[in-house]
């Protein structure tokens, strides 16, 4: 757990990094919502109910990557036919992130933190597994530097909702807990830069690579022969 100390670097940590950024890429952000515009033929900032802090409702934004109105799963993987090309590009660079440092200016984000998901996850969360609610949810984070390759993993899943269900959310409660005990200034910088320079630098989390695609297989395999029985 952060003590209260611990929570007020932090804040003053995020309120520094996102002022810099939007002060410095607020000319890019509105060319990429324009841009997305014309690509998705929708407004190009996309908005949805994601669960926050102590289990609270909150508003995300970021850049639209999707064409509005084709339905389809909750669930994001590899080669989705729903994301445009500019969106994909954008999603592999993280640059639809960019509109969340408003959530961060505005107390519902932290720069590093437990990625907010939407009612289902986080807010179902049960004992000690609750102590991922007392902070911020982040932009980047542990388990976000973990599954830095899930949707490209989740694409070779057979079962891909099950297999999240199942193996990536429990393993990302466990990142999240982590991180949480272990906090500290430098340990959210090399978080920062872990995200923006994986080859560079490594974390105390290490990522699930598509070498470990095999194992993980026989998992999700376990799990549908179980559910089947």
């Amino acid at each position: 757990m952060l003590t209260s100390r611990q929570m007020r670097i932090k804040r003053c940590f995020d309120i520094t990094m996102a002022t810099c950024v939007l002060a410095l890429a607020w000319p890019i952000i509105v060319l990429l919502i324009g841009m997305a515009s014309i690509d998705t033929g929708s407004f190009g900032i996309f908005s949805q109910t994601r669960v926050g802090r102590f289990g609270r409702p909150f508003k995300l934004y970021k850049i639209r990557t999707m064409r509005r109105g084709q339905g389809g799963a909750m669930l994001t993987i590899a080669g989705d036919v729903r994301v445009t090309p500019l969106g994909r590009m954008l999603r592999q660079w993280k640059l639809d992130e960019l509109p969340q440092f408003w959530n961060v200016l505005s107390g519902s984000l932290s720069i590093v933190g437990p990625r907010p998901d939407v009612a289902g996850f986080a807010d179902q969360l049960q004992g000690l597994d609750r102590h991922i609610l007392d902070v911020r949810p982040g932009i980047t984070g542990a388990a976000s530097v973990r599954w830095r390759r899930e949707e490209s993993l989740l694409a070779e899943m057979p079962d891909p909702v099950t297999f999240n269900r199942e193996v990536v959310w429990p393993d990302k409660v466990r990142c999240n807990l982590d991180y949480i005990n272990h906090w500290s200034l430098m340990g959210d910088i090399r978080v920062v830069l872990g995200t923006l320079l994986p080859a560079l630098i490594e974390t105390r989390w290490q990522t699930v690579t598509l070498e470990d695609q095999n194992k993980l297989l026989q998992t999700a395999a376990r799990f549908a022969t179980n559910s089947a029985i």
